[in-house]
């Protein structure tokens, strides 16, 4: 394909720009697709999922906690906490109703 740019006018030009930004990214997209599909098919072939291979596959009621979890909901297992930082509401709840932070440790 060949454009004759000089020819071309500014928002001919900007147009072109835009439309081929357009599909630079359009082509990533399909390319990102198409590598995260290859990805999840090797490693299937040896009976794991993307996720447990890149260990990003967070527990349910995780938000990507990046410490290891030392305390958990009684009354709700998936939700847990490290301890740091500011303390849930599920904590606070159980403190307030007679519970001590041993009795929520894992």
């Amino acid at each position: 394909m060949s454009v004759d740019l000089n020819n071309m006018s500014k928002e001919e030009l900007k147009k072109l720009i835009r439309e081929a930004e357009k599909a630079l990214k359009t082509i990533e997209t399909r390319r990102l697709t198409q590598a995260k599909k290859a990805a999840e098919s090797a490693a299937k072939e040896y009976g794991f999922s993307l996720d447990e291979l890149l260990g990003s596959a967070p527990a349910k009621g995780k938000k990507g906690s990046k410490g290891v979890a030392q305390y958990q909901n009684p009354e709700s297992p998936d939700q847990t906490w490290t301890g740091k930082g500011r303390k849930p509401n599920w904590v606070i709840e159980a403190l307030a109703s007679g519970k001590t932070m041993e009795d929520l440790k894992i």
